[in-house]
């Protein structure tokens, strides 16, 4: 199993990667910050400089992580700093955060080449995974929750 870690704005929109084979299942989360632990009023402050993300598990035999990649692309508006849609403020920029060279690479190649159909006007960052940690329990899977209700 690989792991993935993109900031795509709120990461309530972790469902944009259900129903997609190999993805085996999503966490909200933070990550890119100052510490190791953190709350989201903490993140909301934005003193913390972590961002909201997904944290993706895949079976990297059905899908790459070049392909998780684009999909990452696909999902959100990686040409608008610090905002998706409603949602402004750093926690909710464009990023994605690598473990290894190999993913860092691959992160690389395939945001050279939407960045490239997009003008130039990609704004996404991408840099080495720091100071993960899952979000609070109630924000995991948001929207199956409010909807059983």
């Amino acid at each position: 199993m690989q792991i993935f870690i993109g900031g795509i704005g709120c990461f309530w929109d972790e469902t944009e990667y259900q129903g997609v084979p190999g993805i085996l299942s999503t966490e909200c989360g933070y990550c890119g910050g100052k510490s190791s632990t953190v709350s989201y009023e903490q993140v909301c402050g934005g003193n913390t400089e972590h961002i909201e993300v997904v944290k993706v598990t895949f079976d990297p035999k059905i899908i790459s992580y070049e392909d998780i990649t684009r999909l990452f692309f696909k999902i959100h508006d990686p040409t608008t700093l610090n905002r998706q849609g409603p949602n402004v403020g750093y926690q909710y920029r464009s990023e994605i955060f690598y473990s290894t060279d190999e993913e860092r690479i691959s992160a690389q190649k395939i945001l050279d080449e939407v960045n490239k159909k997009l003008n130039n006007k990609v704004v996404t960052v991408i840099r080495k995974e720091k100071n993960y940690c899952k979000a609070e329990e109630y924000h995991q899977k948001y929207f199956e929750k409010r909807n059983k209700r």
